[in-house]
């Protein structure tokens, strides 16, 4: 097989997201393979990191091995070697780096979420297709092996007519004071484009109607728990956005559904984040890696709260779990990062469909700006598609 290289710059490279998952965990692997197969050829991801600390991007850089590394942006996108431009840098800072990248004529791939507004990732689309460049967005949760399963078992007709679904997400981020914190400080600041409905509701977005289908209309409530925090160099500030969010779901197809998303709740669940579905034909319930089921033949026959005798009453009788069955893997388990990697230089190469274009990260800023409407002024918001 002949091996071709394909540039990619790859900005952001020294925040942890892009250094675990995209580099070490998806692209480092690629390299370390010889190449992604793709008809005759291997495709060798040949990558410039681009950062803003020296130190940081050479230590990067050898330990993935052969690696190009720059702090000059600018430098890197008039570098023809290099046509693919890849973002993971802070929120606040992408529409302006994908306008520039885009205006540089390099194809885009790029995480979440895609712009700041629906009208600002529209413009980046018409600009995108203006130019003859392919460009994706990262849908890297629909592909962890429980919400797989989930997904094959809505395709299998397990569930008949779904009626409901419901999603409980998040941990106890600390304060910074008291301990460390375990996120970066700028979720906590609007001016930096945090909050919890624009960093989670993307991933709830794609996740949902990947696996369910459309959403017709949403309400949220949103507030905030943790109101004090300190930054990375100790410094206080108040928080100004939201940590809590409550989300209902109207579905096209007439189901309804319930977002749980909290960054201060303590967890007591089986994982971080639960993805339960009902239907006529059964129920299933999808951690990260796990995934159970109960069909309709197997569900108990529950009484409620009857109790007994009195001196039974804080005696558990019944052991919920025990009538579901665990749901055996539907594929071998592979990276989610790698696995959009590969489509997307799939993509590139060959012209083959991306499924996750900039129409779908449009789609997932539309979900942020209903959400924060809703809680806003308290009301239903349409979500047709645009």
């Amino acid at each position: 097989m002949a091996t071709r290289e394909l540039g990619i710059i790859v900005h952001g490279a020294t925040g942890g997201i892009c250094s675990s998952q995209h580099l070490h965990n998806s692209l480092a692997p690629i390299r370390a393979e010889g190449g992604l197969a793709i008809g005759d050829d291997l495709i060798m991801p040949n990558l410039l990191l681009v950062g803003r600390n020296p130190e940081r991007l050479a230590a990067i850089a050898s330990e993935i091995g052969g690696v190009e590394w720059t702090t000059d942006l600018d430098a890197a996108l008039l570098n023809p070697a290099f046509p693919v431009f890849f973002d993971a840098a802070s929120t606040h800072l992408r529409l302006n780096l994908l306008k520039r990248a885009i205006a540089a004529g390099k194809h885009i791939y790029t995480e979440k979420p895609l712009a700041p507004s629906v009208d600002d990732g529209l413009a980046l689309l018409k600009a995108a297709e203006a130019n003859g460049l392919k460009h994706g967005v990262v849908e890297d949760k629909l592909f962890l092996p429980g919400f797989r399963k989930l997904r094959h078992l809505v395709d299998s007709g397990f569930f008949g007519r779904i009626v409901g679904f419901h999603i409980e997400f998040g941990w106890w981020v600390f304060d910074g004071i008291e301990a460390d914190s375990q996120r970066p400080s700028w979720n906590y600041q609007k001016t930096n484009g945090g909050g919890l409905i624009s960093d989670m509701h993307p991933h709830w977005r794609y996740i949902i109607e990947g696996i369910l289908g459309p959403i017709d209309k949403v309400a949220a409530t949103s507030w905030t728990g943790q109101t004090k925090r300190a930054d990375e160099a100790g410094e206080p500030f108040n928080v100004d956005v939201e940590d809590n969010v409550h989300t209902l779901l109207e579905m096209t197809d007439g189901a309804r559904g319930t977002i749980l998303s909290s960054w201060a709740t303590r967890v007591r669940r089986d994982d971080l984040v639960t993805f339960q579905v009902d239907g006529l034909g059964g129920s299933a319930v999808a951690g990260i890696r796990r995934c159970w089921k109960q069909a309709g033949s197997d569900t108990p026959t529950l009484r409620g709260f009857q109790m007994g005798r009195v001196e039974d009453a804080t005696k558990i009788a019944v052991d919920y779990h025990e009538s579901w069955q665990e749901v055996p893997d539907v594929a071998p388990y592979k990276n989610p990062y790698r696995l959009g990697w590969e489509a997307f230089i799939n993509h590139v190469v060959t012209d083959t469909p991306f499924y996750a274009g900039f129409s779908a990260g449009i789609r997932d800023v539309q979900l942020v700006e209903a959400c924060q409407r809703s809680a806003e002024d308290g009301s239903w918001i349409d979500m047709t598609q645009l």
